[in-house]
């Protein structure tokens, strides 16, 4: 007769062990325990709950930052808390508009950025350029002059290197084109005006907007601002009587 085989088994535990105790390796701070199927946890869909009630009822003005930046998070991250992450990212960038805006190779250095939160932040930040850049097409400067300082501000005010943008305007002073001129480094960025005024000739433009960020507020960078200004309001330059 075959032996009893119940003397030479393990006997099972009375307990499912608990994570985090010995034997078993503890999970990161910041994530969520391993969720049945593909749901997450339900003190995380609570949560992400009441933060999207509150936006649609609130707007973004109801919301600081953290918990805005949480929301975008949640269509990268779609199972776990992401409110430490959203903590990091702030911390290590100031704002939730300088983290849309910061290089994504910068982004990946926070812990636990991977590529499908850097991709998100760079598509909510095209979208935000975007669409202060539709308020400002083809619409005459003089009357839509707040949002196109928006649309510059947005574009640019939180780049970490020196870019020049020219805004090409018809006779009516109409905004026709807006392009990116020249990008430079943190200090410095070079122009050139024969360049500009070729573009401006192709597009048949009556005149000119030229647009500069200063990352750095160095004495420098301004003093470098003044002389492209000098350089582009001398009109000898371009060989045009």
């Amino acid at each position: 007769m075959e032996p009893n085989r119940a003397f030479h088994e393990a006997p099972l535990p009375l307990f499912a062990p608990v994570p985090g105790s010995a034997g078993d390796e503890a999970p990161l701070a910041g994530t969520a325990l391993p969720a049945r199927g593909n749901r997450p946890p339900s003190y995380i869909a609570d949560h992400r709950a009441r933060l999207r009630d509150r936006f649609m009822q609130g707007g973004a003005a109801a919301m600081p930052d953290y918990e805005l930046l949480e929301l975008v998070l949640f269509r990268a991250i779609p199972r776990q808390d992401v409110k430490p992450l959203a903590r990091r990212l702030l911390d290590h960038f100031g704002d939730f508009n300088r983290v849309l805006s910061a290089p994504p190779a910068r982004l990946a250095e926070v812990a636990g950025a991977g590529p499908a939160v850097v991709q998100e932040l760079k598509i909510v930040e095209a979208a935000a350029q975007r669409l202060a850049r539709s308020r400002v097409m083809h619409r005459p400067v003089l009357t839509s002059w707040d949002a196109l300082l928006d649309y510059c501000h947005t574009a640019m005010a939180h780049r970490e290197i020196e870019q020049f943008r020219v805004l090409y305007l018809d006779r009516k002073n109409v905004l026709i084109a807006d392009e990116e001129q020249a990008r430079g480094t943190v200090d410095h960025v070079p122009v050139y005006p024969r360049e500009i005024m070729r573009r401006a000739l192709e597009l048949t433009a009556s005149a000119l907007i030229l647009v500069h960020n200063h990352p750095t507020r160095s004495i420098r960078s301004r003093w470098s601002t003044h002389k492209h200004a000098e350089t582009l309001a001398n009109s000898g330059i371009f060989g045009i009587a």
